[in-house]
C-alpha cells in the first residue's frame, strides 16, 4: 500500500522558512522587521544571495506585513511570527499561500500538486483552507475508496471466474447474477 497522504511535511517547511526568514532579518536589523528592512533586503541581491534567507518567504512577510504586524506599531515580532504559524497550523492554508510558499520549503511536489487539485474535496468545512487534519482524512478516504476499488475487483474477477467470463471491465457484480439464465 502506498504512503498515506500527509500535509505534515508541507505545514512544517512553510513553518520553517517562515520563521528561518523572520529570524534572518530580524538579525540583519537593529530596528527589527519593519516593512522598509524587508523592502531593503528584498532589493539587495547581494544579502539575498549570501545569507541563509529564502526571498519567497521574506516576500510573503513583506506582501503580509500589515496583517501579521497585528499591534499596527511598524514592526513583526516574534510572537507575531509565531501567531502567524499557529494560525496556520490550526486555520489552514488557502490555496495562495499553498502556491507561494509550498514550492518554496523543499518538500515533495507531489504532495502540493495532489493538495492543489484535490483542494475542494479536501476543505471539508468550505472556509478556503486546508488544514493538516483536512489532508490527512483525505487521505484515509482516498485509501478506502482505492481498497473499495480493489475489494470490487477482487470480487468480480473471482465471480467471473465462477461464471467463465473474461472481460470483466465494464461488467457490474449485478451483470453475473443473470448470467444463469441467459444461457
Amino acid at each position: 500500500m502506498s504512503k498515506r497522504l500527509d500535509g505534515t511535511s508541507m505545514f512544517s517547511g512553510i513553518n520553517a522558512g517562515l520563521t528561518n526568514a523572520f529570524a534572518q532579518l530580524n538579525g540583519q536589523y537593529s530596528d527589527g522587521v519593519t516593512l522598509e528592512n524587508l523592502n531593503k533586503a528584498l532589493t539587495n541581491s547581494n544579502y539575498l544571495t549570501n545569507s541563509n534567507i529564502n526571498g519567497t518567504f521574506a516576500s510573503y512577510i513583506t506582501n503580509n506585513f500589515s496583517t501579521i504586524d497585528s499591534d499596527k506599531d511598524g514592526k513583526i515580532s516574534p510572537n507575531e511570527i509565531q501567531n502567524l504559524m499557529s494560525q496556520m497550523a490550526t486555520q489552514g492554508l488557502t490555496r495562495e499561500q499553498i502556491i507561494s510558499l509550498a514550492g518554496a520549503s523543499g518538500f515533495s511536489s507531489s504532495l502540493q500538486e495532489t493538495v492543489l487539485n484535490h483542494f475542494n474535496e479536501i476543505d471539508k468545512n468550505k472556509d478556503g483552507k486546508v488544514t493538516n487534519q483536512e489532508i490527512q482524512a483525505f487521505g484515509v478516504e482516498s485509501d478506502l475508496e482505492k481498497q473499495k476499488l480493489a475489494d470490487r475487483n477482487r470480487i468480480v474477477s473471482n465471480m467471473s471466474m465462477f461464471y467463465d467470463v473474461e472481460d470483466i471491465s465494464d461488467s457490474s457484480l449485478l451483470d453475473y447474477r443473470y448470467l444463469d439464465s441467459e444461457k
